[in-house]
């Protein structure tokens, strides 16, 4: 299963934050023992209880850091294991305004051979350099025919872009009045 990238900007802000505790653990760690001692040389009386009582201070004071830093890990490793699954519910942030799907098909019977062929069905089962260029051999699942594509050919849904040894590029055309183009690009690869 494909694991979903998180908020592009979560992974940077669990630095920030990370970093932002470390130093407030060292300025706790380093910046207490330095006040006491500071408090020590003007104080006339003398420092024996009051040493007692720093060490113990500086030891709260570690079991809190650490308290406080397993918190945010346990907070932060949220922002790693989260993964949205859609299911069988509708994508929300398509427009409820739009009638028909984006891969609308064109209207009429497909025909048959290379031009009835959908982009979405197609799995590339080898490529081949001949003299007048590369050629991709391509199968759909429902058919157990095999077709030749070279660039340039108009499938059902879109066109051939370009054919290189390990993939093909294919524009397909989409319906969708929301897009900023009305295509897209779709890469297939060489099937394993």
């Amino acid at each position: 299963m494909r694991r979903p990238r998180g908020h592009a900007g979560a992974g940077r802000w669990a630095n920030i934050a990370r970093t932002l505790l470390l130093g407030l653990a060292l300025a706790l760690l380093f910046g207490h023992p330095m006040m006491a001692q500071e408090e020590a040389q003007f104080d006339e009386s003398p420092a024996g209880g009051e040493a007692d009582a720093s060490d113990e201070a500086a030891t709260t004071d570690f079991e809190q850091i650490d308290d406080i830093l397993a918190e945010d890990e346990e907070v932060l490793a949220g922002f790693q294991t989260y993964a949205y699954d859609p299911g069988t519910r509708r994508d929300p942030f398509r427009s409820l305004l739009l009638q028909s799907g984006p891969n609308e098909l064109p209207e009429g019977e497909r025909p048959d051979g290379v031009a009835g062929l959908l982009i979405d069905e197609i799995l590339i089962e080898g490529v081949y350099v001949t003299g007048e260029g590369p050629v991709a051999q391509v199968q759909t699942a429902s058919d157990e025919t095999s077709y030749l594509l070279r660039p340039g050919d108009q499938l059902w849904d879109g066109d051939v872009v370009s054919i290189s040894l390990q993939e093909v590029i294919f524009k397909q055309s989409i319906n969708d009045p929301t897009a900023l183009k009305p295509f897209r690009d779709v890469v297939k690869r060489l099937s394993p």
